[in-house]
């Protein structure tokens, strides 16, 4: 009786723990991997809630390179594409307090990103900085990088700006954030322009396909809606 007892206890720890690493949004269910996530109400809106687990995930000032840029996301279950169209507003605040006084409010995506998330493509933003009086902070409002290799720090040493650029966007606003991605290349348009924002000719991911995710890092309270994907193949 008491082994009994003992394994429907364990079983019911078992599925709980399951379901907490996936969440229902939007008619999709998506994986949640060293975040925190869920429905909240924002501005008379139900939206999606993102922020980095930092119990899951622990963040290191002295070892950035290694605890920043990493696969900390709800990513599409049962999803695999190679080349598509995708589409999400998404809005950003710093975490009050924040666990990194460096924090830009750090949001965007990964997409190719494969089953174990060990690799992936992303592009995200700081919305802290595109409004800055410095332009050179300005300039690294937009960022790329390709998991695992290729993070931000990497990119910036090595190609000379080639993986970042300025956009006029800021904290606590909607930005409509579209991602064309086809081959080597990744376009991104914002806030429904018609010209591309950002544009990267060469993309460094090891992954020719996989699943689309919504990202956010340290010190940022991420907030998604209507998320599209328009196109896929």
């Amino acid at each position: 009786m008491k082994y009994s007892l003992f394994t429907t206890i364990v079983f019911l720890l078992v599925i709980i723990n399951v379901s907490a690493q996936t969440i229902e949004w939007e008619g999709r269910e998506f994986e949640i991997t060293d975040v925190k996530a869920s429905i909240v109400e924002l501005n008379r809106e139900n939206v999606l809630k993102v922020e980095r687990d930092l119990k899951a995930l622990p963040f290191e000032l002295e070892n950035l390179s290694n605890t920043v840029d990493e696969p900390t996301y709800v990513k599409v279950k049962n999803l695999d594409i190679q080349n598509g169209v995708f589409e999400v507003k998404m809005l950003s605040r710093i975490q009050t307090p924040s666990p990194f006084k460096g924090s830009h409010g750090f949001i965007g995506v990964a997409f190719r990103a494969n089953e174990d998330n060990s690799a992936y493509e992303s592009i995200y933003l700081r919305p802290n900085v595109g409004r800055s009086d410095n332009q050179f902070a300005r300039n690294h409002t937009v960022q790329y990088y390709a998991y695992p290799d290729y993070k931000f720090d990497r990119l910036r040493a090595e190609s000379k700006g080639e993986f970042e650029t300025y956009a006029d966007i800021g904290l606590d606003e909607w930005i409509t954030f579209r991602v064309e991605f086809k081959g080597k290349e990744a376009k991104l348009y914002l806030n429904d322009q018609e010209y591309a924002s950002f544009i990267v000719n060469e993309m460094k991911g090891k992954t020719q396909s996989g699943s689309i995710a919504l990202w956010v890092d340290i010190g940022t309270e991420g907030y998604f809606k209507d998320f599209k994907i328009l196109k896929s193949e």
